[in-house]
């Protein structure tokens, strides 16, 4: 992250903000968070407090939401489904592992995960993030489509278009609908639904807020991936309702004034840190040398 906006400094010093948490993550944070007892989860479980309502446990969740069949075209880059051993799989459960440590201090839930313009891989970010969150056991992980414009993650997962929030935003009802259960990733799934034809007055709605009110009481971590900030105005509305923010930036293609736009428009008391997407400062070798077996590392080189 620092690299990024040592960069970006560089080329336009005139310009300067102060960002309030870098993601600094060690292997024993994660390695102690991937091997914790399942007596310690357990009881985790047992003594979280719950919501005003005296709400569902997992297995009632199950039969409350049709599981779905989960399908990923090769094209797609869902590592912790696909390449669960790599090192992008890795990150990922890091920066789990450093959301979970930042939920001990604070109200954190409903986090909304979005960029400053498009095509900086947000949806992608918060569908594995969705995933490693969903890794550990007796947590119970909604992944919400909130780009209600262009969505893509049900693309992603090898899904039809699928009723969603669109539709039930739509039908008046009290009953929550429309979510979706993908059995063998341990993950539940809102579809943003068929495209409206005024989103951002659905978006506005009350109901929105009542809606995210009920999945709070159910999951523990609901991811939101949200359209981007500078376009539209849809992000807003999300972040308003959001405990906590990421931003997602893509090297090489996110330029410190658009940056700097987008962060002008975010609640920095929400706003946890930053992203960084398609870096290319990774030691891949250093990485399989000290995690991989031998071969390992040259299977890498012909990758």
């Amino acid at each position: 992250m620092s690299r990024l906006f040592e960069a970006l400094q560089k080329s336009e010093p005139e310009l300067s903000f102060d960002f309030p948490l870098a993601m600094q993550l060690t292997d024993e944070l994660l390695k102690a968070a991937e091997t914790e007892s399942p007596q310690k989860q357990s009881e985790e479980f047992e003594t979280r407090p719950r919501g005003k309502q005296d709400s569902a446990l997992v297995p009632e969740l199950a039969q409350q939401f049709p599981s779905v069949p989960l399908t990923v075209k090769p094209d797609v880059r869902l590592v912790c489904l696909t390449q669960k051993d790599s090192l992008a799989a890795e990150k990922f459960r890091f920066l789990a592992v450093r959301l979970r440590q930042l939920q001990q201090s604070r109200s954190l839930k409903k986090l909304l995960v979005t960029s400053t313009i498009p095509e900086e891989g947000k949806s992608m970010i918060s569908a594995n993030l969705a995933l490693s969150l969903a890794r550990k056991k007796r947590q119970r992980i909604l992944l919400v489509e909130g780009d209600l414009r262009r969505p893509t993650l049900y693309q992603s997962f090898g899904l039809r278009s699928l009723p969603g929030v669109s539709e039930w935003l739509k039908s008046g009802s009290s009953e929550v609908t429309n979510v979706y259960r993908f059995e063998e990733a341990g993950l539940w799934f809102f579809p943003a639904g068929s495209l409206p034809g005024n989103p951002m007055e659905l978006l506005q709605s009350a109901r929105l807020a009542e809606l995210m009110e009920q999945l709070a009481v159910w999951f523990d971590w609901i991811v939101i991936d949200s359209p981007p900030i500078l376009p539209l105005a849809d992000t807003s509305v999300w972040s308003r309702l959001a405990d906590g923010i990421l931003l997602v930036a893509r090297e090489g293609t996110t330029r410190k004034r658009e940056l700097q736009r987008g962060l002008d428009t975010l609640d920095h008391s929400k706003l946890l840190g930053m992203v960084l997407n398609s870096s290319d400062s990774t030691d891949q070798s250093n990485y399989y040398q000290r995690y991989g077996p031998a071969q390992s590392a040259a299977q890498a080189k012909t990758e």
